[in-house]
Parts: C-alpha cells; structure tokens; sequence
C-alpha cells in the first residue's frame, strides 16, 4: 500500500503541527488527502512556516498546551482519529538549558497524556511518537547507534526525550501491548531523527536559521561549534519516513510497534563547518567566523544514527543527500520567503513525484 493510499480520506491528529516539522507534515497530509486536526501552541512568531502559510486553513486547529492532559484527551476522542502523529515538544537543546523543568514536563508527561488518551480510544489507531537522535547514551565514539542501543541523555532536552522513550516502551509492555492488539487495537511506535533541516525554520540557536538569517543580513555566520558532527537531514526525508512507518503499522499493528531510526546514510554525516560551506556556496557569496566561546553549555562533539532497521523493514532510505539538503532549503531560504505556502507545497509535490 502507498502513503497516499493509506492517508486518502483518514483523520489524523497532529500535534505540534504550528512547529516547524509540524507545519511540512500538515501540508504533506493535505496534500496525500487527509483530513487533518492539529492541537499545538500558538506559532512563536509570524515568520514561522505555520501562520506565513496560512495553516489554519488546512486543517481543525486547537490552540492548547500538551501538558495539558484533560484538554488533549477530550480533543483526541472528540475526533476519533484513525492516525496520531505527536511531535508536540520543546525541540531545542540550549532551551533545555534555561528551562529544564518546563522540557521535562512537555516532553515526558506529554507524550504520556497522548498515550493515555490512546487507552481510551475505542477504535484502532495507529500512533508515531516522535522522540529524536539524541535519546542515545552517546560516547562519541563514532559508533552508529541503533534502536537497542543504551538510552541515555547528557543535557535535559536529551534526558527528557530518553525518559519519553522510557515511558512509550513501559505504557507499550504494561497497557497496550502488541501481543494483546485484538484487545485494545492501539498500535505506537517511535521514531528518533533529529538535525532536520528545510525552509521556514526560523528558530533561534539552531545551526542552518542562524545561516539563513545572517545572509540575509549580510552578516557574518558565527559557529559555536564547527567541528560538532550531526547526522542532517531534509525534513521530508524522516517525515516520510514517519508515514511509511503508519503505512505498515495499518497492515501489520503488531510487527511495527516498535523504536526506528530515520537519518542520512552514515558515511553522508557531516560536521557543522562543512555544512555552513555548503551554504553559503548555494548562497552565493557569505562569510563565517568560527570565534572562541566560552562558558558554553554541554552539547555533543559527535552524533552517528544507524538506519539499517528502517531500511530493511520498511523499505525507506533518505532520498536527499546532504548536500541535496542544504540545496533544496538554501533554495527555500532565497526564493520562497516571499510565497512560503506556494513554495513549501512545490517541494512537497516534486518530492512526492518520487516516493507516493
């Protein structure tokens, strides 16, 4: 069965979907035929690719909080979904930082009220609970971790996305375990991709908006860490990912209720410097300054995925190289500023053409 099979005409509910990630998948359901509710806060800031698209028009949208258990659960039974995608997070390393308990609170009870809403629902529903790269106890040894890898998490974001973890396997084995679908009829996996990239991210302290937003300026990038290297991907590569993964899940709930992994092919990770450079060569002219920082917080030097799970049980392997990535949302950047609806949906269907 194709994605567009699978997703013509079903209710999804989408959380997070004024986010950046979000606000692709939104557009991505519509455009495969779904009918769509989304339940996030509100976009930070006009820029952002949800409100300069003009979201609300594609979809039910409840403008609430995750931690919010009561609300959610009310809003995922009033709507009976036939898929669930939560990406509702605090998605940012250094906010983990200022904020920790507001990162665990979103992360971890959050994912546990969508959970808990699920064991309510009296139909069958397949669930992707979207986590990140970063759960893994990483020792920076090059080694590409793969999903039974030792969870783990040095900053509170990471911590917090490994206790999600954590908690989907517990809520799995205790509540809705495979072995008893016919029962309960509640099929979740999760995914863990991180180091997205694509147009209309604007968020700040992450590496390809703050490339963009100096060229914009004509500024010279600034690198905290130029040597940090990161499994980066376009966004449409793991969101597809996401819904190849649902697409399986309709067909078989038990085998796919389980952790994957979706990320670039190894020997395609590249650090922070040769990404900027790749950049500002899409770009067209750029400067960046790679000065010495001090009293930084901890992030880690070296990050490596193993996606061989992925490609083996689902068929899907990412599409874009790296350096198709920076081209594809470089692009963006330059010529879909002005029309990011129109622009954002054309990449949507070119990649599609490929894949649906």
């Amino acid at each position: 069965m194709s994605i567009k099979e699978a997703f013509k005409g079903k209710r999804v509910f989408l959380t997070g979907h004024t986010g950046f990630k979000g606000a692709w998948l939104l557009l991505l359901l519509k455009e495969l035929g779904a009918e769509v509710k989304g339940y996030s806060l509100a976009p930070k800031q006009d820029i952002d690719l949800y409100p300069s698209m003009g979201g609300d028009a594609y979809c039910e949208s409840v403008i609430a909080d995750i931690r919010d258990g009561a609300r959610l659960e009310k809003e995922i039974l009033d709507f009976q979904p036939d898929f669930v995608f939560h990406l509702a997070a605090q998605a940012l390393v250094i906010d983990g930082y200022a904020n920790p308990v507001e990162t665990y609170e979103t992360n971890v009870m959050g994912t546990i009220h969508v959970i808990q809403a699920l064991r309510k629902l009296s139909k069958p529903c397949c669930s992707v609970l979207v986590t990140t790269d970063k759960v893994y106890e990483n020792m920076e040894t090059g080694e590409a971790y793969p999903e039974d890898a030792r969870l783990g998490g040095y900053d509170p974001y990471s911590s917090s996305k490994a206790c999600a973890e954590i908690a989907i396997g517990s809520f799995r084995n205790s509540f809705l375990h495979p072995d008893r679908y016919n029962d309960h009829q509640q099929s979740f996996a999760s995914v863990r991709s991180g180091n997205v990239i694509g147009g209309g991210d604007w968020s700040a302290n992450r590496l390809v908006p703050d490339i963009a937003r100096a060229l914009i300026k004509g500024d010279d990038i600034i690198l905290r860490n130029p040597s940090a290297t990161r499994p980066w991907q376009h966004v449409l590569d793991p969101l597809i990912g996401y819904l190849t993964l649902a697409t399986n899940m309709t067909q078989d709930p038990v085998r796919f209720a389980s952790a994957y992994n979706f990320g670039p092919e190894p020997e395609d990770e590249r650090d922070v410097e040769s990404m900027t450079k790749l950049a500002i060569d899409v770009w067209g002219n750029g400067r960046y300054q790679t000065p010495e920082l001090k009293d930084q917080p901890h992030e880690a030097g070296q990050l490596n995925l193993a996606i061989d799970k992925a490609k083996r049980d689902l068929d899907w392997s990412p599409r874009f190289t790296s350096a198709d990535a920076v081209k594809w949302t470089m692009d963006w950047y330059k010529d879909g500023r002005e029309a990011p609806h129109d622009y954002t949906l054309k990449q949507i269907q070119t990649y599609l053409k490929y894949v649906a």
